[in-house]
């Protein structure tokens, strides 16, 4: 039976995180919470994925793996990685390729060697992938032909292990060749809860990304996360999981978000692993692509950043039998517009929609929610999931008010351990186990977290606070206005003012888009600048808004 309101979500999330239920959850020795019955080590947890037997697993062009074709590569490749690679415990294990089968068997034989995976940025450019490689030093990269020709430059000590077609160099091997070694060889190394388990860099949009380390402890307690998150939807969501359950349909989810991101990594790659979910994927995003794929797949969940989702539910096919099967939608990476949750909840108002809060340092833990929890506060991105504590203020020893905007830091047993040996940028972040996200928001009577901007977003003009965040979710409530960043720019009267650009696929007057913004804004608020670009605004892998590039570009300036 669905549970509706705030009291009946306090009993079920209750009942769930009691002692008794698999999902109990108790405070550690540092008082942090965490979920007890949870894998810890993360070789164990991924082989849960091995009782789902001969149902289909993955999907992409014409290749298909069952879970047990899934796993019988990932066998033969952690042989080939342990017996002619020589890789041990601890030894990283890099990826870089564009999201395909190859990328998930190599990161599943890496983690079964006991060697650390690597997800690197497939979207960087050969001086950035070449930086991540030596500076995680990496023993061994599994790449893409694309990738392959852009670490020429790679040293020789580490190997190299291209996907598709035959090595241009003699030390290095191909895909095929490799996994010729037989599956019995393989031996799976026993590590402990508190050994590196994953290195994923952060997707910064300035400066050199930094690889977050994660025990394996943590980044099982993220996976167990999303579980408990499936769970409390179903129990307060019934009706809205009902239609997939009756429908007979495999669980199927489209894989558009990139498998270095957490939110690929986790919640749909190692999620649809140990939960038996299928997985079809894109090699690039395409709204078109995207549903034929969702037809001809009977894909019955979706979820993907703002922009694809937009692109998406804005599309004339969208509302046709074409999605019939699309049961769930969900939301993520970055923060969605009033207008594109009114959208959504207009457009599918029965689907099992959601969103949620996380960042690599957390392995995507932080707070989540869905079903009729999303569209009573679709505005928030829910509550902090149970071994996540949110506290609101200018440092963990000086908490704000509820309902007052301010600073965000979380603690929790996701957490990662560090930045690989970066101890000063870790520093930088940590506060006494609390970690410091660079987001502002607040938390409501009820405890729903809101994500009101970046701290670098925030424009102070003559004194006064102005998100940048709102003035761009409001220019986008312009039916003609397609995208748009804010930012600040210098101004000698007021010490900082308004900046925008826009993009869009008609012709807007400036005067039009200033009255329609003023009619939304108090004037302070408004853009002292207007630049409208001809072309959609850069964006980074993740779907997230290249902010300082777009700036350079228009303004200038750094």
């Amino acid at each position: 039976m669905s549970k509706n309101g705030v009291n009946a979500w306090r009993e079920a999330w209750g009942q769930l995180t009691h002692e008794a239920s698999p999902f109990a959850v108790s405070e550690n020795a540092k008082g942090i919470p965490e979920f007890t019955k949870a894998p810890s080590i993360l070789s164990e947890a991924l082989q849960a994925g091995r009782e789902h037997g001969d149902k289909p697993f993955l999907k992409w062009q014409e290749q298909r793996y069952t879970f047990n074709e899934f796993f019988v590569a990932a066998d033969r490749l952690t042989a080939a990685l342990q017996k002619d690679f020589v890789i041990r415990s601890g030894d990283r294990v890099a990826i870089a390729m564009r999201n395909r089968p190859e990328w998930m068997i190599a990161f599943v034989a890496a983690v079964q060697a006991g060697a650390i995976p690597v997800p690197i940025n497939s979207w960087s450019s050969a001086d950035e992938l070449i930086y991540a490689l030596d500076d995680c030093d990496a023993s061994i990269v599994v790449c893409d032909p694309q990738r392959y020709a852009q670490i020429t430059g790679l040293e020789s000590g580490t190997s190299v292990v291209v996907v598709d077609g035959e090595p241009e160099r003699a030390c290095d091997h191909s895909w095929k060749s490799v996994l010729e070694r037989s599956a019995d060889d393989v031996e799976h190394i026993q590590q402990k809860p508190d050994d590196p388990a994953l290195i994923l860099y952060t997707s910064g949009t300035t400066g050199k990304a930094k690889g977050a380390v994660s025990s394996n402890k943590a980044v099982c307690q993220a996976l167990y996360a999303l579980e408990f998150q499936g769970a409390f939807a179903y129990m307060t969501s019934e009706e809205r999981v009902r239609p997939l359950l009756e429908s007979g349909l495999q669980p199927t989810l489209l894989l558009a978000f990139p498998l270095f991101h957490v939110s690929g990594l986790f919640s749909q790659f190692l999620g649809a692993l140990r939960g038996g979910r299928r997985l079809v994927i894109l090699y690039k995003w395409d709204v078109d692509q995207a549903l034929n794929t969702i037809r001809d797949e009977k894909v019955t969940q979706f979820a993907g950043v703002p922009t694809m989702m937009q692109q998406l539910i804005h599309h004339p096919r969208f509302g046709s039998s074409d999605t019939d099967t699309l049961f769930a939608l969900g939301l993520g990476g970055s923060a969605a517009s009033t207008s594109l949750l009114a959208k959504l909840l207009e457009t599918k108002p029965m689907a099992l929609s959601g969103s949620g809060y996380g960042m690599t340092e957390t392995n995507g833990a932080g707070a989540a929610h869905s079903g009729n929890q999303f569209v009573a506060h679709p505005e928030s991105v829910g509550w902090p999931l149970p071994i996540v504590q949110v506290l609101i203020g200018e440092t963990p020893d000086s908490p704000a008010p509820t309902g007052t905007s301010g600073p965000i830091w979380l603690r929790t047993s996701a957490l990662m351990d560090s930045y690989w040996r970066k101890p000063e940028e870790t520093q930088a972040v940590m506060n006494r186990g609390w970690y410091f996200s660079g987001d502002v928001g607040h938390l409501d009577e009820n405890g729903m977290l809101y994500i009101t901007d970046r701290i670098k977003d925030i424009i102070i003009r003559g004194g006064e606070n102005i998100s940048a965040l709102e003035v761009e979710h409001c220019v986008c409530e312009h039916p003609d206005v397609e995208e748009a960043a804010v930012f600040m720019l210098p101004d000698d009267e007021y010490g900082e003012s308004v900046a925008m650009v826009v993009f869009s696929y008609e012709d807007i007057p400036e005067d039009d888009l200033r009255g329609f913004l003023a009619e939304r804004l108090a004037a302070y608020k408004l853009p002292k600048r207007i630049w409208f670009s001809d072309e959609p605004l850069q964006r980074s892998a993740t779907g997230k808004l290249q902010k300082a590039h777009v700036k350079k570009a228009f303004a200038g300036i750094e």
